[in-house]
């Protein structure tokens, strides 16, 4: 754990670009060494996800919340929450989509993950959901393991289209 304290805080419309910029290269990082995906499969699902545009959109919409994780000043990581969203084989009254949690390279095993974790966690119970669930791709064994470790189980799959590739998300589910 890192002796800096890690600030966590909602993400607005001003930071679109920022937000953009750490979306983009934290994903690459996460996924773009992996010989399952293809380089013109992820570089077209990029494009389309994280454009400034997309990001501009995806900060107005209602049901979403941006949070990012900053240390020493510097964006580290960040995480999107959808309220109320729900997907087949999640069995919720009032369910919370955490739609994406990602951090910086250079700051893995600082914390930086478990703080957003914990901070979307926090908003969930805050809004009164009951139950928090997400998609994890079925080849990524270290996300798999530190949501395992936060309480989430799998409870069915679905799938995730990466450019032509239709891959395997397995959907996880925890309690609040």
């Amino acid at each position: 754990m890192s002796a800096d304290p890690i600030t966590i805080r909602e993400a607005s419309i001003n930071d679109a670009k920022a937000l953009t910029d750490l979306a983009y290269s934290t994903f690459w990082d996460a996924f773009a060494h992996h010989p399952k995906n293809a380089p013109d499969d992820l570089n077209h699902y990029m494009r389309q996800a994280f454009s400034l545009e997309q990001t501009t959109i995806e900060l107005g919409e209602e049901r979403s919340v941006f949070l990012i994780a900053e240390l020493k000043g510097e964006a580290a990581g960040y995480a999107k929450i959808i309220v109320d969203s729900v997907e087949t084989g999640i069995i919720a009254e009032r369910p919370i989509e955490l739609n994406r949690l990602y951090s910086h390279q250079q700051f893995l095993g600082k914390g930086i993950g478990q703080a957003l974790m914990d901070a979307c966690f926090e908003r969930g119970r805050q809004g009164g959901h009951d139950v928090m669930w997400l998609g994890v791709w079925e080849y990524n064994p270290r996300a798999r393991r530190f949501y395992e470790k936060n309480g989430f189980r799998v409870v069915g799959s679905h799938v995730f289209q990466l450019g032509e590739d239709p891959q395997t998300d397995l959907l996880m589910q925890t309690e609040l």
